[in-house]
């Protein structure tokens, strides 16, 4: 691509690079200059224009983004329309983004007329969302770099949230107020809620391993919930202990998102149990977010994929007075 000041003879067919006042109208810029144009421009005291103007093996800035847009589109991907060399990919449904952070930084290394931002990899997503955008720097880009581009490109998805049954049982210690169970489950409904699923609520236990492991053995929702009455610090205590007296096992003990921290994640006759950490009890958003919204996406959420979570952990919150 040539882009330089010409004169207003050699410009005929160029786009003009920056928008500009030509007498007392406005040329936006990306005009494809005209004979007429010209004219016009040299009436108002303009012997030069800035312009840009394509070679014959570059791919116009639309047709640019949209192809790159196209290969990485995904399941519960679209494009939209692109426009001033930009194109945008969104969500068809809320759920979770997968996105390969290699696969941006490879795209992005190529051209630097070529640019690709997303949201960060497994972020909640709404439907109609946008989720990533390709944008060409300048008017075009050569046909090589874009192909590059391409090839280095792969889908991104959304997973989508997927309705299911959520129970959720309380453990009971003296001491424990009603008002702080119902408070429990009132946040933990609207949680679930938001994702598209049903709260099922058990009959509170008494802390204790055996009878939170007979609800635990029991339970037929596809995901179960635990607000314990105190706190899981080590793989001996009530939940996890209890995740293994099932017959089940303990994934994950602890987790390096703040709030989050005390998150025991297992798992039960194949299905997933989460022992809640206390900021569970709040609305805000903390580390049982993370877990949950992979889990009904249908996604895994292995002891691995935990650790990964560390990067990013730290979530916005009010400010405390002293540490936890």
């Amino acid at each position: 691509m040539i882009f330089a000041e010409l004169p207003l003879a050699e410009a005929e067919g160029a786009l003009l690079a920056h928008g500009q006042m030509v007498g007392t109208a406005r040329w936006s810029k990306g005009r494809r200059l005209t004979a007429d144009d010209l004219a016009e421009a040299a009436r108002s005291g303009l012997d030069r224009l800035m312009v840009a103007r394509l070679d014959a093996d570059d791919v116009a800035e639309d047709a640019a983004a949209t192809a790159l847009a196209a290969a990485l589109a995904g399941g519960h991907v679209e494009v939209l329309p692109a426009a001033h060399g930009r194109a945008n990919l969104a969500a068809r449904t809320a759920g979770v983004l997968a996105v390969d952070p290699g696969c941006v930084t490879a795209v992005n290394a190529i051209d630097e007329a070529l640019t690709l931002g997303t949201l960060a990899p497994m972020a909640r997503v709404r439907a109609g969302e946008i989720i990533a955008t390709v944008k060409v720097i300048r008017y075009a880009v050569a046909r090589p770099a874009l192909d590059a581009a391409l090839a280095a490109s792969a889908p991104m998805q959304v997973h989508g949230f997927r309705p299911c049954d959520v129970a959720l049982v309380a453990t009971r210690l003296p001491g424990v107020s009603d008002k702080a169970m119902a408070k429990t489950l009132r946040v933990t409904r609207a949680r679930v809620e938001a994702l598209g699923c049903r709260l099922v609520p058990l009959p509170a236990v008494a802390h204790d391993t055996s009878a939170l492991a007979a609800v635990m053995a029991g339970c037929t929702a596809e995901l179960l919930l635990v607000a314990s009455a105190s706190a899981s610090v080590d793989r001996g205590d009530v939940v996890p202990a209890a995740m293994v007296r099932a017959g089940g096992h303990v994934e994950r003990l602890g987790m390096p998102v703040d709030p989050g921290n005390l998150l025991v994640l297992g798992e039960v006759n194949g299905r997933p149990v989460i022992g809640l950490p206390g900021c569970a009890r709040s609305p805000r958003r903390n580390g049982l977010d993370l877990v949950l919204e992979r889990l009904i996406a249908g996604l895994p959420v292995t002891a691995a994929d935990i650790a990964a979570m560390g990067a990013g952990g730290l979530l916005p919150e009010a400010e405390r007075p002293v540490p936890r």
